[in-house]
């Protein structure tokens, strides 16, 4: 038998589906319209999880987001998801859900004997217990702990679901479907405004959904449905169900979590979530309010819940949440609950209320109990009988406590907002300071009645939009009755002399918030920290008001001197999984492809990450046996006859204007007012404090149009940095910048035979020979029959070489046309490993020496630096420290014994020195295997290098190899007078 719990008639489910769901094995049935939470009462399941310091049996206390209990674990395998509140948790067919925090069963947790500890395990005892014995923290203490922690487990598999991210934008943001927020899209919408209503819940309403009460003579749930049909008949209208706005940023932006298909067993490939950012230019937040509850001696049993959802469940789900269930109230809204009980022919066998004043409701055969508390209960893992005041004990399966209503602010505390108490109502409400733009209404505001919500919804509207620009719509206001409200103060029964709970899922109680005042932690942020009240899941929403009002009395102070802490976001908690979106795997960061990258790929390319850039690393071969096959292979096709290098991925900078060339003489640190048209020149930038920033070469390709090229890893920064210099310390310069770096698609062709190539490319009008298009030439050409390129003669790998740039377009096409013209030559395709290792034999520096504390003095370029002009740097980069004598110098090196592989990263030490940082001459920054010599090669500083050619020091390394004896050389080992780049 199930569903045995199952009121026979009413509720907001589809009674005519059977959904059949699984509980720690067990098979259950729901039906459409249940959350996990009301399904499991329906099937008499009251013990759900296990507290998360004393693993006490719990029980769902509420019936929405505020849920500190039934916290469970959905699916499994790699789709399981911990921590997911019962009562949020929208029922499907095939649905499996475990209790989780115990050690064996759910009914028999082994760590239960952790409560028979508690007089010892009060609050803060950690601060004082693990401070000693000193040694037995990394012993005993923190692998207890570690073991002990968390409440769920995750699955330690890769999720496989999707999740995405999105952008909004809205005149009017509503935040919240009850009441007022209804009523305020609806006046919105009806203004022409465009606006975007998010609520938390998969069927809008709010508590409509959950009360008896009436709007123009029919039931509430029944005009929300109609207001929500309303409102999608508007196409200025989005409305977002299951759709958190979980946090209130600058300029209004909202943060909202929608939960596409969590209510599907399989989402069919479409996201799971998607996290929203959506800008509005106003917002109402109507986001209702959250009952609370009163502290008393066991309070925590399954079967004790808050009013307020006892009456959702009987209501909107149509479950008894037991047999006989009694009323504890400080308010008037208890009573409520005791009459839908009733109505649902539950037996209500009292109705037990703080104050001494006549029932607001008449209620034939339920007992009034006035001026009474519970003080005791009993039932391990479900209450049983209450015990009173006045030591009567009343036999029940359920209590329904209702300690009053809290207007959920948390919104409004986003931007440092505090909220204001008042009296009347015995809670904070959003105080004056809001985040620009918005304005609050309904309960939230403090308007806890259904007549003064609807109001206050359609009234903030109104003046909203009216800020807006837009004209309100005359409507017919819809009718509601105001219900009782009235409350008195009652936070705890101090007649308890057992443990009476506040936060129950951290398991603070009424004694620890009064330990914390004993001890000295007073202050509401204190005393949070001191207790872990409200670090949970729930944040607090049914323990904070309660915890402050104790600690008020304890002080002798009143709710608002003692203060309150105030909300951050996220309202309740955001998978990590949705903050990445795509973010994930390949995607966590975007990437870049060149134009050639698909030719690449098909040509058995290995790519590597180069900045943004996917490029390719080496091409590998049939027959060769590692990378260093195929890259020792690329280098020497290379330097034989040609190869082609995609070199794309350089930035590129446009410079026009009539001061373009002095612009540039001020960025470099050497001379660019002198260089002629058609003529290309390397160049050093320098920061401010003298250090090496970047290299790269600027063509002039006309009288006032320039073409920079960066380093890949430097391209935004350079730009940024050139921006900069325009807009604020050159302001008065006539120059222009653009970044073309995906306008051009350009390819390195270097080798013997690369002219040759590119006679076959390029059109025969332009003369490429030696004598018109001498070493660092520029020019704008046509290659394949009029298609427009720039050719530029420049090498890196210190061969002959050339770079061609074409239209990015025709990139792909281009590197084609290149091994189809170099077929003949034997051209090779080469890759960044083997760019590397040619730049490091010639002696070229790269990023691993411009590294952020290397000096143009230390790279061998002193006299690059200008002392005539103002330039970037140019004056600290003289500073005595950056260019004395025997300051650190790139040279090359080799290992004495050719056997030998040379280790990056390695420091020099003198023969016959210890290796320690007194002694230290430089360090080693880049190596490679240099297939022209031999043997291992790399780059380096050291000490006064360029007077030490031919020493011989040693690389120390003792974290890898040790040490070897390495030789002192020249950093260009090969073709060190540059015969072959200007041949």
């Amino acid at each position: 038998m199930t569903q045995q719990h199952r009121i026979k008639d009413g509720g907001q489910i589809d009674r005519g589906t059977d959904i059949t769901f699984t509980f720690n094995g067990k098979a259950m049935k729901g039906h459409p319209g249940d959350t996990l939470a009301s399904a499991l009462l329906a099937n008499g399941q009251r013990l759900v999880g296990r507290s998360f310091k004393y693993h006490r049996p719990r029980g769902i206390l509420t019936a929405g987001s505020e849920e500190p209990n039934a916290l469970v674990q959905l699916r499994s395998g790699a789709h399981q998801e911990p921590n997911t509140r019962a009562t949020t948790a929208e029922l499907f067919e095939g649905l499996s859900a475990t209790s989780q925090n115990h050690r064996g069963s759910l009914e028999f947790d082994l760590m239960a004997a952790t409560d028979l500890l508690s007089p010892f395990l009060a609050a803060g005892f950690y601060y004082k217990t693990f401070m000693w014995p000193r040694a037995f923290w990394e012993k005993l203490y923190e692998p207890v702990i570690r073991a002990s922690a968390g409440l769920g487990r995750l699955s330690m598999q890769e999720d496989p679901d999707r999740y995405d991210k999105g952008f909004l934008h809205c005149d009017l943001l509503v935040i919240g479907a009850g009441p007022a927020g209804l009523e305020a899209a609806l006046a919105a919408g009806r203004a022409g405004a465009r606006v975007i209503l998010a609520d938390e819940d998969f069927t809008p309403g709010g508590r409509l959904n959950a009360e008896t009460l009436s709007i123009d003579d029919k039931p509430g749930a029944d005009w929300a449905a109609e207001a929500v049909a309303r409102l999608g008949a508007m196409d200025n209208v989005r409305l977002m169900t299951r759709s958190t706005v979980y946090g209130a940023y600058d300029h209004g932006v909202y943060g909202v979590l929608e939960r596409c298909t969590d209510h599907l067993f399989d989402p069919g490939g479409k996201p799971r979530q998607v996290l929203w950012r959506i800008y509005s230019r106003r917002a109402v937040l109507t986001a209702g309010s959250t009952e609370r509850p009163i502290a008393f001696g066991n309070n925590d049993r399954p079967g004790i819940m808050l009013a307020g959802a006892v009456r959702a469940y009987v209501n909107r789900f149509a479950v008894a949440p037991g047999q006989r269930i009694a009323v504890f109230t400080n308010n008037d809204d208890g009573w409520r609950t005791a009459a839908d009980l009733s109505a649902a022919g539950i037996d209500v066998p009292a109705v037990i209320d703080s104050r001494d004043a006549l029932p607001p409701i008449d209620l034939p055969g339920i007992r009034h109990i006035r001026a009474a508390g519970v003080v005791d209960t009993a039932g391990r893992k479900g209450v049983r009988s209450v015990t009173l005041t006045d030591g009567q004990m009343i036999p029940v399966d359920g209590l329904a406590v209702s300690g009053g209503w809290n207007p959920n602010v948390h919104l409004t505390c986003h931007q440092r907002g505090r909220p204001a108490w008042r009296d009347d109502i015995n809670a904070f409400v959003p105080g004056g300071t809001l985040p620009p733009g918005m304005a609050v209404a309904g309960a939230a505001n403090g308007a806890l009645t259904l007549a003064a919500a609807l109001a206050e919804g359609r009234a903030t509207a109104n003046a909203q939009i009216k800020e807006l620009g837009f004209k309100p719509v005359r409507a017919a206001a819809p009718r509601a009755e105001d219900e009782p409200r009235e409350s008195a103060p009652f936070w705890y029964v101090r007649e308890s002399t057992k443990r009476a709970w506040l936060d129950q899922q951290n398991d603070v109680t009424v004694k620890d918030v009064k330990l914390s005042h004993q001890e000295g932690f007073r202050s509401v942020e204190h005393l949070k920290r001191y207790t872990t009240l409200g670090m949970a899941t729930d944040q607090g929403k049914t323990a904070n008001i309660p915890a402050l009002a104790i600690m008020a009395e304890c002080t002798g102070k009143t709710i608002p001197e003692t203060g309150t802490t105030i909300f951050r976001p996220p309202y309740t908690p955001v998978p990590l999984g949705a903050l990445a979106g795509r973010a994930r795997g390949r995607d966590f960061r975007p990437f870049r492809l060149t134009p050639s990258h698909e030719w690449a790929r098909s040509n058995g390319a290995t790519f590597v990450e180069a900045g943004n850039w996917l490029r390719a690393q080496w091409y590998a071969r049939p027959g060769e046996q590692g990378w260093r096959d195929s890259v020792d292979r690329e280098v020497l096709m290379t330097r034989q006859s040609v190869g082609i290098c995609d070199v794309t991925t350089l930035g590129k900078i446009d410079i026009q204007g009539r001061d373009a060339g002095a612009f540039l003489n001020k960025v470099y640190c050497n001379g660019f007012a002198t260089l002629a048209v058609g003529k290309v020149r390397y160049g050093l930038m320098l920061r401010e404090d003298g250090i090496a920033y970047d290299d790269g070469t600027t063509a002039r390709l006309a009288e006032n149009h320039y073409v920079m090229t960066t380093t890949t890893a430097n391209a935004v920064l350079v730009f940024r940095r050139l921006e900069f210099a325009r807009q604020c310390l050159w302001p008065d310069m006539d120059v222009h910048l653009i970044s073309t770096t995906d306008g051009w698609a350009q390819f390195a062709v270097a080798g013997p035979n690369s002219r040759a190539l590119l006679r076959k490319v390029v059109d025969s009008d332009h003369d490429i020979s030696n004598e018109a298009f001498p070493f660092m030439g520029c020019a704008e050409i046509t290659v394949c029959g009029g298609t427009p390129a720039r050719l530029f003669r420049i090498s890196f790998s210190g061969e002959l070489a050339f770079e061609i740039a074409v239209p990015a377009r025709f990139g792909h096409s281009m590197m084609d046309v290149l091994m189809e013209a170099g077929r003949e030559f034997d051209a090779v395709p080469y890759g960044t490993e083997a760019l590397g290792v040619m730049r490091i034999e010639k002696g070229h520096a790269a990023g691993n020496e411009l590294n952020g504390q290397t000096t143009a003095h230390n790279l061998g370029m002193g006299r690059m630096v200008s002392q005539k002009k103002e330039c970037i740097g140019n004056v600290l980069s003289q500073r005595p420290e950056m260019i004395r004598d025997d300051a650190v110098k790139l040279v090359g090196l080799r290992p004495v014994n050719s056997a030998d592989k040379l280790i990056a990263g390695s420091h020099f030490i003198n023969r016959g020195d210890d290796a320690t940082m007194d002694n230290d001459q430089g360090w080693m920054t880049s190596v490679a295997y240099s297939p022209s010599l031999g043997h291992s090669i790399g780059l380096g500083f050291v000490k006064s290098g360029d007077t030490r050619q031919g020493e011989i020091i040693r690389a120390v390394n003792p974290l890898k190899t040790g040490e070897i004896e390495v030789e002192i050389v020249s950093a260009h080992f090969i073709d060190p007078e540059g015969e072959r780049l200007r041949a």
